[in-house]
């Protein structure tokens, strides 16, 4: 094992910058049900981002320290200080998740049986070198399965899989769901084909469209269309969707959504009424890759709800068995189901070049990084 490790952090300090730089912390030691994992892949997400970047404006965004060591440095604008004094002078580590080998292992018969192996987790400080991990909290994938393929088995596989357990137990029947050509855009709709759910996919492009489709993906919308209220009205009216999953947050898309879902369910209604229908509706921001604020034309009667949707709540909400099925699940179809793609490979220095982040920065679908810590 190497004898030095070294970690992103993420620190905010009193004078309105944010830093961000990599340091050398010592290779943590084993408790009894821990293991060492030499992580070798681990994903960018747009969530971490919001620790990554927290408030800070990126377009003030300098480089200095060396090619080994950078540093990036960037303007926290002092109406958001506020927001963020509890983390101001911590430096807190980045990275939800990745995957790797176990390197050392605790004595309890857990830990042991993962010597070796390569497994995925999620916890936070993912973009290091080594990470001490509870031995439950691993994921440990199959045998033939490479880190890199493992890497994203967390955060978007549970997600997708969460929203299908969510639209079941709040009673709906079909998902609308947009941007939809992400990597978990593309786990949902894998999901939904092989369990029989019909899924609404909005997207922005024509190549998305093509993408889904050629994915087997049934109802593909385009917003970006002259017919997209119609076009998504009409695929509402064949699913049946009453229920949402927005990771763009910002707009009026969650309020289109809403209007179209209330178009489809009054077809057949022929008394008004100036509440409009019964059925309930709800749409879901799970992400902010707009940050502006939600517009909400009330054109959709009364029986709706917009709410934010975290994956560890919504997890929080279902029971044990489920949660270890997801996961079995997870391990047996990464290369499948929950296969992620990746358009960059960088190192944690590379991660920390003004160059990546005017990329990665923008969270652009089809866009996505993976840090390999050990280059």
């Amino acid at each position: 094992m190497s004898d030095t490790n070294i970690e992103l952090i993420s620190t905010i300090s009193e004078d309105n910058k944010l830093e961000l730089a990599l340091r050398e912390i010592e290779i943590p030691e084993p408790d009894e049900n821990d293991v060492i994992i030499r992580i070798e892949a681990a994903p960018i997400n747009p969530s971490d981002l919001g620790v990554m970047f927290s408030a800070a404006d990126m377009t003030t965004a300098k480089q200095s320290g060396s090619d080994e060591r950078p540093v990036i440095n960037a303007d926290v604008p002092a109406k958001f200080m506020g927001a963020v004094k509890k983390r101001i002078g911590k430096a807190i580590p980045v990275g939800n998740e990745g995957a790797g080998t176990v390197v050392a292992a605790g004595s309890s018969a857990a830990a042991q049986a993962l010597m070796g192996k390569t497994v995925a987790f999620i916890g936070g400080g993912s973009y290091r070198k080594f990470l001490r991990a509870n031995a439950q909290s691993c994921l440990e994938l199959e045998p033939g399965t490479t880190a890199e393929e493992g890497a994203s088995s967390f955060v978007n596989p549970l997600t997708a899989l969460t929203m299908v357990e969510t639209m079941r137990a709040e009673g709906h029947k079909a998902i609308v769901h947009a941007a939809a050509a992400s990597n978990l855009g593309q786990m949902l709709n894998r999901i939904c084909i092989a369990d029989g759910i019909d899924l609404v996919n909005i997207v922005r492009k024509e190549e998305q469209e093509t993408l889904l489709r050629d994915q087997g993906a049934k109802y593909v919308v385009n917003s970006s269309k002259d017919s997209f209220m119609a076009d998504l009205t009409q695929a509402l009216i064949d699913t049946g969707a009453t229920i949402a999953f927005d990771p763009i947050g910002g707009g009026k898309l969650a309020s289109d959504i809403l209007t179209c879902m209330e178009a489809a369910v009054s077809r057949d209604i022929t008394e008004y009424s100036v509440y409009g229908s019964t059925i309930f509706k709800q749409v879901y921001i799970y992400g902010g890759l707009d940050r502006g604020p939600i517009t909400l034309n009330r054109s959709f009667g009364f029986a709706w709800g917009v709410n934010g949707f975290l994956l560890f709540n919504a997890l929080g909400k279902l029971n044990k068995d489920t949660v270890v099925a997801m996961r079995k699940r997870i391990a047996a179809e990464i290369k499948t189901t929950f296969a992620s793609s990746y358009t960059h490979e960088v190192s944690l220095a590379g991660a920390l070049k003004l160059e990546s982040m005017a990329v990665y920065g923008k969270q652009a679908t089809g866009e996505k990084f993976l840090i390999k810590p050990q280059s």
